[in-house]
Parts: C-alpha cells; sequence; structure tokens
C-alpha cells in the first residue's frame, strides 16, 4: 500500500483492548471499516476473513486464515511459475509436506483447478490432503495423485513445491515429533531433476530444503517473496479502482 502512495493502519488481536476484552469480528469490522479504504485481514481462525466479508461495506482481502486458506499467496506462486517461462496448462507439479494443515496449499489446489495441470500430493499419512480439498479437485476434473515418496518422481516434475511441516497446528506435539524431518530435499535430489525445473517454497523454510542448492537457478523460493510485491499491488488498485 506504501508503494501505491497510500498509508496503513496496523494492529493485531493483541495490542487492541477491545479485541482482547471479547469484542466479535464482526464488531471489530464494523468498526475497522470506518477508518480504511480496505481491509487486509490475517487470523489465526480458519473461515475468518470470510466471515468478515459478510459484515464489511469495503473490501476484504484474506491475507491467511487459519489452516484454511491463503489466497494471495496462491495468486504470487502462479505469477512465479508463469515468470519462469512453465506454462499452467500441462504442467506437472509437485506439492509437499503438510497438505492437511497448508492453507497455501489448500488455495493453491483451487486456483490450478482452472488449468489442465497434473498434480502429485506428497505427504506423511498424517498430512494428507483434506477430503474436502480433493473432492473440490474431483469435481472439478483435476488429476492428482497422492504419492508418499517424490523421489520416484521427481524426473517428470516441473515443479516442486514443499511446504515446512507446521508445529503449531499440532495439537499432539509427538505426533510433529513423528513427521518432522519426513522430507528433506538436497543436491543429490536436484541433480535428478529436469533441466528447466523449478523448486518453490512459501516461506519460512525450516529443514526441508537444503541450504545448499538455494545458489541454483532452480531455486525460486527467493523470487517468490519479489512477486508478492507486484501481485499484491495489482491487487489493491484493482480493488481500490473507483
Amino acid at each position: 500500500m506504501h508503494r501505491l502512495g497510500g498509508d496503513v493502519i496496523g494492529f493485531s488481536s493483541g495490542d487492541v483492548s477491545s479485541i482482547k476484552k471479547g469484542e466479535s469480528i464482526a464488531d471489530t469490522i464494523r468498526t475497522v471499516e470506518n477508518y480504511s479504504d480496505c481491509i487486509v485481514m490475517r487470523h489465526p481462525l480458519e473461515g475468518a476473513a470470510k466471515m468478515a466479508s459478510r459484515f464489511s461495506r469495503i473490501p476484504v482481502i484474506n491475507a491467511g486464515s487459519g489452516s484454511g486458506e491463503h489466497p494471495t499467496q496462491a495468486l504470487l506462486d502462479l505469477l512465479t511459475i508463469t515468470e519462469e517461462g512453465i506454462k499452467l496448462d500441462g504442467l506437472n507439479i509437485g506439492i509437499m509436506g503438510d497438505l492437511k494443515y497448508g492453507r497455501t496449499v489448500h488455495s493453491l489446489a483451487v486456483l490450478l483447478s482452472n488449468y489442465d495441470a497434473n498434480i502429485y500430493f506428497i505427504s506423511p499419512k498424517d498430512l494428507m490432503l483434506r477430503n474436502r480439498d480433493k473432492e473440490y479437485l474431483r469435481h472439478s476434473q483435476i488429476k492428482f495423485k497422492e504419492v508418499a515418496q517424490y523421489r520416484n518422481i521427481l524426473n517428470i516434475l516441473d515443479v516442486l513445491y514443499v511446504t515446512r511441516i507446521q508445529k503449531e497446528r499440532f495439537a499432539d506435539i509427538e505426533e510433529y515429533e513423528r513427521v518432522k524431518n519426513f522430507y528433506v530435499f538436497n543436491v543429490d535430489d536436484l541433480a535428478q531433476t529436469k533441466e528447466k525445473f523449478r523448486i518453490m517454497h512459501p516461506l519460512p523454510r525450516i529443514n526441508e530444503i537444503s541450504p545448499e542448492i538455494d545458489t541454483s537457478n532452480k531455486a525460486i523460493y527467493f523470487k517468490q517473496t519479489y512477486y508478492g510485491i507486484p501481485m499484491r499491488k495489482a491487487l489493491l488498485a484493482e480493488l481500490l479502482a473507483d
């Protein structure tokens, strides 16, 4: 917003006394909309942004809603892929890691349903994609397959989209400990990929991608962070055009 010439009023739920006192999302939105032209909302509860949009008279951008969705991340992910010269139709993409709780994964799968892509979901059994997301893809006639080992399909992938195992989503710490090091992509793996293969990550990264490959032109996760700027500027400009 600053780059577009606007201003930002920022706060978190821990900063605002009314929220700490138990104010509802609806009342917070009805108050905040009087101070702004657009609301960009990140919230720990799934569905919070959707709820906020029902009460707001101004645009609401979902900047991450619990373990549900993160649509602007998915938009910048597709922009990153196309800017690398990779076509979305016919794309072979592996999406690996926390597919159950990973909100970026859920939004990316929804956007890819608009293209003739082949999706390979790679995860431990306990972190497989939710049934409702798989039903959506089946309804959209999207070709997808669930696999346990990414090394078996590395030679056919155009893109591998890696996500971290999110410790904060686990109620049982023992469950997290069982899966936290399930996948670690390294230089030997990179050697098995196509020449135009690209590996992506929404960040932050923990240990699921070895830092040894950071300098490879196949590693584009830091480029992803840049593409978030023009994508989100465009979204804000579109919503505020009137």
